[in-house]
C-alpha cells in the first residue's frame, strides 16, 4: 500500500477507537448524530444531480459509491440502504474488520476494502458517486490527496467532501470546546493546522477539474447535542462537486 498521503499517526490513533465505531453513547456519538443529518443532504443532491426523485424508497439502485475513510461503515450502511452498490475503503485494518463484521450482522452487501485512494486509481476504478466525508484534515498530502479523488469522479458524477473550517472559531469550537472542554471527541482527534478553509479546498478541487455546485454549513447545540444545517461554513461544512465538462 502507498503511503504518500497517509498519516501513521492517525492510522495509530483509529486503530485504538476501531472496537467504538458502532457504540452510539461512546466517543463516536457525534459521527452517528452528525451521519443521521447529513444523509438527507447527500440524498437530495445525488437525486437532483441524476435527475431522480428523492422520496422513492431506494432513489440510488444501479449507482456506483465509494466511501473514501468508511471507518466502521457508518455512513456506507446509511447509504446502501437507498440501493447503491458500495465500496468503503479505509487504511485502518482494524475499522475495515469492525465494518466487515457489522456490515455482515445487519445484511448487507458492501465491498469494505483495507487500501487507499493511491492504489484505487491504478485499477483504473471511477464511481458515479465518491464521498469523502472528514478525511482531507486527517491525510498528509492534501494536494496529492485531491489529485487521486477526482480521478475516482466519473465524468459525469459527484463528489461530496466534508471538513472543518481553519480560523479562530474552528479552533474554539472543534479542538478546545469539542475535545478539552465538553470531550465530545478523544483529545487529539483534530489537529487544526490540518483543517481547510473552504476557498483553499474549492481551489485545489478546481486544479483537478472539479466545481463546487452546492455547500453548506453544520452547526451544533452544545446543550441539546444537536445537528444542524446552516448557510454559515464557519466550522464544519460540506460541499458537493462535480466535473467541470
Amino acid at each position: 500500500m502507498k503511503a504518500q498521503t497517509i498519516d501513521p499517526q492517525e492510522v495509530a490513533y483509529y486503530t485504538r477507537l476501531a472496537e467504538q465505531w458502532w457504540n452510539k453513547q461512546g466517543k463516536f456519538w457525534p459521527l452517528h448524530r452528525l451521519n443521521e443529518l447529513r444523509m438527507q443532504y447527500l440524498k437530495d443532491q445525488i437525486c437532483l444531480h441524476y435527475g431522480r426523485p428523492s422520496e422513492n424508497e431506494k432513489p440510488l439502485v444501479g449507482l456506483n459509491i465509494l466511501d473514501i475513510g468508511c471507518g466502521g461503515g457508518i455512513l456506507s450502511e446509511s447509504m446502501a440502504a437507498l440501493g447503491a452498490n458500495f465500496h468503503g475503503i479505509d487504511v485502518v485494518e482494524k475499522s475495515i474488520s469492525v465494518a466487515r463484521q457489522h456490515g455482515l450482522q445487519e445484511g448487507w452487501l458492501i465491498d469494505y476494502e483495507l487500501t487507499s485512494v493511491e492504489d484505487l486509481i491504478e485499477r483504473e476504478h471511477k464511481y458515479d458517486i465518491v464521498l469523502n466525508m472528514e478525511v482531507v484534515e486527517h491525510v498528509l498530502d492534501l494536494p496529492l490527496f485531491v489529485s487521486a479523488c477526482a480521478k475516482l469522479v466519473t465524468d459525469d458524477g459527484i463528489m461530496f467532501v466534508a471538513t472543518i473550517n481553519r480560523n479562530l472559531l474552528s479552533w474554539l469550537f472543534a479542538i478546545v470546546g469539542a475535545e478539552y472542554i465538553l470531550r465530545w471527541l478523544p483529545r487529539g482527534t483534530h489537529s487544526w493546522r490540518k483543517f481547510v478553509r473552504p476557498g483553499e479546498l474549492e481551489t485545489l478541487l478546481g486544479q483537478n477539474g472539479l466545481a463546487v455546485s452546492s455547500s453548506v454549513g453544520v452547526s451544533v447545540n452544545p446543550v441539546t447535542r444537536r445537528f444542524k444545517l446552516c448557510r454559515r461554513l464557519a466550522v464544519n461544512y460540506m460541499l458537493s462537486v462535480s466535473p467541470v465538462r
